[in-house]
């Protein structure tokens, strides 16, 4: 992921860059890594007829304030160098790759658009998705079985909040061949998609009047540290990876000292990941989207616990998957988690 700028602090050590304040990095998303998604972004918008063409700026995390027909994403998206250090101190970069960083940019559009056109005073708005007064609960617990939400990103997001049904819905929607209509025909949630799909249509080539170019926590005001910001943000996720599957996996796996010059096992899920859904794809049916959810987080856990493959991959592949394919349909019938927002 190159980027056409330098930065004296690109060449510094962990340690050393630890220390660079947020507001000193000298960021910008022109000629960075993300400027290719986000022009993706603007071209899938148009191609839709969609006015708006959302301002996006840097900031310490993804969100879109409230009123504000545009969003922020986390600024280590604008240069590899950060990219690395979140992966070392976070153990992944969320939103770090094209398919995962569309998916984020669609979500937070959906919360631009419904502030540019102000589209929660509608009533036809609100019985479709409800009320977008009502209060951001501090977690919730969702139904991974419930086909009255489009699946997009993960823990089932869309049932978090009614603005958040709405910008998922979105998402599902704008995405190019999407195929929604057949992927979603004998759901409820496509009663959702549709009326996405006429008020979209209502709004082709019209001028959203809420037009402000608002920047909310943008860089230049961060002073805070690299290591600040990192011992804040391992505070807030402190909750990490589920620590049920420990069991599970060092019984395929080994954290023994002996075997710390063979693959990581997170390096192992990782690269068969393919092949791994294939197999257990047909065993769980619908829910691959569930197998997903416990895929990463059995992938995350072994990261954290330091995991290390003993045997050979095709039988590695092949418990891993009966494993994942038992847990799966466990957490489907059986969780009872709790996801903070």
């Amino acid at each position: 992921m190159p980027s056409s700028k330098k930065y004296l602090w690109a060449d510094y050590e962990d340690e050393d860059l630890l220390d660079v304040r947020l507001c000193d990095l000298g960021l910008t998303i022109k000629d960075s890594w993300v400027e290719r998604p986000i022009n993706k972004l603007y071209e899938e918008l148009k191609a839709k007829h969609i006015r708006l063409k959302p301002h996006i700026w840097l900031s310490t995390n993804w969100f879109c304030p409230d009123g504000v027909p545009g969003f922020a994403i986390p600024f280590f998206l604008a240069h590899p160098r950060l990219m690395q250090l979140e992966r070392a101190q976070m153990l992944e970069v969320e939103g770090g790759n094209l398919p995962w960083c569309m998916k984020l940019l669609r979500h937070e559009t959906g919360h631009a658009l419904q502030n540019a056109y102000r589209l929660a005073r509608r009533k036809k708005w609100q019985q479709t998705f409800g009320h977008n007064t009502v209060p951001y609960p501090d977690s919730y617990r969702p139904k991974p079985k419930s086909k009255n939400y489009v699946l997009h990103l993960y823990f089932w997001y869309a049932q978090s909040h009614p603005a958040e049904d709405f910008a998922e819905t979105f998402a599902v929607w704008v995405r190019p061949k999407s195929r929604w209509r057949t992927r979603y025909a004998e759901w409820p949630a496509l009663k959702k998609l549709n009326y996405v799909n006429d008020l979209m249509g209502s709004l082709e080539d019209v001028v959203p009047p809420v037009r402000t170019r608002k920047h909310i926590e943008p860089m230049r005001i961060q002073k805070m540290t690299l290591r600040e910001y990192y011992e804040e943000k391992r505070e807030y996720y402190g909750r990490g990876f589920p620590t049920i599957y420990d069991r599970d996996l060092k019984r395929l796996f080994s954290d023994d000292e002996k075997y710390k010059h063979k693959e990581a096992a997170s390096a192992f899920l990782r690269r068969n990941r393919r092949k791994i859904r294939s197999q257990v794809a047909k065993w769980t049916g619908e829910y691959e989207f569930t197998l997903d959810q416990v895929f990463n987080h059995m992938l995350g856990r072994s990261r954290e616990l330091r995991l290390r493959t003993v045997g050979p991959d095709s039988q590695l592949c092949l418990d891993f998957a009966i494993l994942l394919t038992m847990r799966t349909m466990q957490y489907l019938y059986t969780s009872r988690d709790q996801i903070p927002l």
